[in-house]
């Protein structure tokens, strides 16, 4: 056998994957080039490691097996690597989060400094939903996650960011109503929601039930952009969090409608499992969040207090 260190690179990807395509996409390589390293190494074997079934592709047990032993020899090329340039006094490694989908409009302005002072520092960053920062925060798959909601039932350490608001919006065109009046506002317009686990719906709901609230009619998305669209095009209105609405709010294109009880706060934290011990770089981001945060804070997110 004579594969190489990249083809066991691309395949371990397609079976992350299950698929040429979004393989090709994640890697930065052309379909044709992912299919033909793909090829190459199949023919190394006897036995298939894929099959395409109803133009899906499946990975066979056998295909399995070898993914798992390709991605102990990526980790321990990795390693190498690592204590290479850790012998020369550098900082390096992996850092790992999970960030909740509307954390995508925070976490990089925490991270910017830090990775191009840390060079040989690699990110993986997942930007996803809740349950799933919860889960892999919960089997220690990630070094940090990001939050606005400390998740129930773990035991975790924090380190707060900034302030979390979150108004009721709507574009342009709807209707300003007095602060007592969203039972008429939400009498005659659909409300768009996130999908049930989201900290922004959890936040709605307790909202609606404390404040005896119920909507005429609900439009469900899942995501914070797919809701911001919707409230543009005229779908309805929304409680969303302000961090991912400045561009909109700044040329008029959402408003903020003022009702009784909003906005809600929280605060969009790091947080980790309590008692982990951290790799070297997991402790230098953290020294740094704790250095740079207000800074940070300052330089990108004043505009939070005008609201």
């Amino acid at each position: 056998m004579n594969y190489t260190l990249h083809q066991l690179h691309v395949f371990l990807k397609v079976t992350q994957t299950l698929s040429i395509t979004k393989a090709a996409e994640e890697l930065y390589l052309t379909q044709p080039a992912v299919s033909i390293q793909l090829k190459n190494f199949q023919n190394q074997f006897e036995i298939p490691l894929t099959e395409i079934i109803g133009r899906r592709l499946y990975v066979t047990d056998f295909g399995k097996e070898i993914a798992s032993a390709a991605e102990n020899i990526i980790n321990e090329v990795y390693a190498i690597n690592y204590k290479t340039l850790a012998f020369k006094g550098q900082l390096s490694g992996r850092l790992k989060l999970s960030v909740v989908s509307t954390g995508k409009y925070v976490m990089p302005y925490y991270l910017s400094k830090f990775l191009s002072t840390h060079s040989n520092v690699e990110l993986e960053m997942d930007v996803t939903n809740k349950v799933k920062v919860v889960k892999a925060l919960k089997n220690n798959e990630v070094d940090f996650a990001l939050v606005s909601v400390i998740p129930k039932g773990l035991e975790i350490e924090s380190e707060v960011l900034l302030e979390n608001k979150l108004y009721l919006v709507g574009n342009a065109e709807i209707e300003n109503v007095l602060p007592n009046d969203f039972y008429k506002l939400v009498s005659k317009t659909s409300l768009l929601l996130r999908e049930e686990g989201s900290a922004t719906r959890l936040a709605m709901e307790h909202y609606f039930s404390k404040n005896k609230i119920s909507p005429l009619t609900n439009i469900q998305l899942t995501s914070n952009e797919a809701v911001k669209q919707a409230i543009l095009a005229g779908l309805g209105i929304s409680i969303m969090p302000l961090i991912g609405l400045k561009n909109e709010l700044d040329n008029g294109t959402i408003k903020i409608i003022n009702v009784k009880g909003l906005p809600i706060l929280t605060s969009w934290r790091v947080i980790w499992l309590k008692g982990k011990k951290h790799s070297p770089i997991a402790n230098a981001f953290l020294n740094y969040l704790q250095e740079e945060k207000n800074r940070i804070t300052q330089d990108h997110f004043a505009w939070i207090h005008d609201y």
